[in-house]
Formats: structure tokens, C-alpha cells, sequence
């Protein structure tokens, strides 16, 4: 895997250290949804996880990635509705979909 394939990789990872990071462990969708500041930063994270990935397939398309295509759609829904952001799927996103892709990319990163 080429050198630029690896950057975009570890930007996925990082954004999606960063939302647990952010999250914290209780994992409490109410104060998620209570808190501006946390959704937009998560949110911001997923612009940069969909970014990433768009960059990544343009270079390396035959990258097995499962769900590219909704990561990058999840994207531009984020960016291009930011009035129709629903918390609920951002949450189940963050919480059944993350962690796979977290995986997935780890899997990625480690091969030679």
C-alpha cells in the first residue's frame, strides 16, 4: 500500500479515536443529544472520516473497505443537509458502524 493510501487511512482512524474520545465510555445519547458542542464535533469528525475515504478510493478504488460508498454518502448528507442531521442515526452510526470501520482500517494499516 502506497504511502498516501496509509495518510488516509490514519485520518480515519484518528477521527474515529477522536469521537470516542469525545463520546467518553457511559455512551449516553441524551446528553448527545443534549450537547451542541459534542454533536458538531462529532459531526465533524464524520465529514472528515467521509473526506478521507472519497480521497482514499479515488487512489486506491480496489481498497476493500465495506460500506465506503455509505460512509462517503453519510458525508455529504452531513455537509450538504446540515438542517436534516438526524441525531438518532448519527448515534447508531457512531455506535454499531464506527467500531467495524475502526477494524477494518486497523486491519489495513497493519499489512506490509
Amino acid at each position: 500500500m502506497n504511502r498516501e493510501s496509509k495518510k488516509y487511512l490514519f485520518d480515519i482512524i484518528t477521527s474515529i479515536n477522536s469521537i470516542e474520545q469525545f463520546i467518553g465510555e457511559n455512551k449516553d445519547f441524551l446528553f448527545y443529544q443534549n450537547n451542541k458542542l459534542l454533536r458538531r464535533g462529532v459531526e465533524r469528525e464524520i465529514e472528515i472520516i467521509g473526506e478521507a475515504m472519497t480521497r482514499l478510493l479515488k487512489i486506491n478504488p480496489k481498497l476493500k473497505i465495506k460500506n465506503a460508498r455509505q460512509i462517503i454518502d453519510t458525508r455529504n448528507w452531513v455537509i450538504h443537509g446540515y438542517d436534516k442531521v438526524d441525531n438518532t442515526i448519527i448515534w447508531g452510526i457512531v455506535s454499531n458502524h464506527l467500531p467495524k470501520l475502526k477494524s477494518e482500517v486497523e486491519v489495513l494499516l497493519n499489512e506490509v
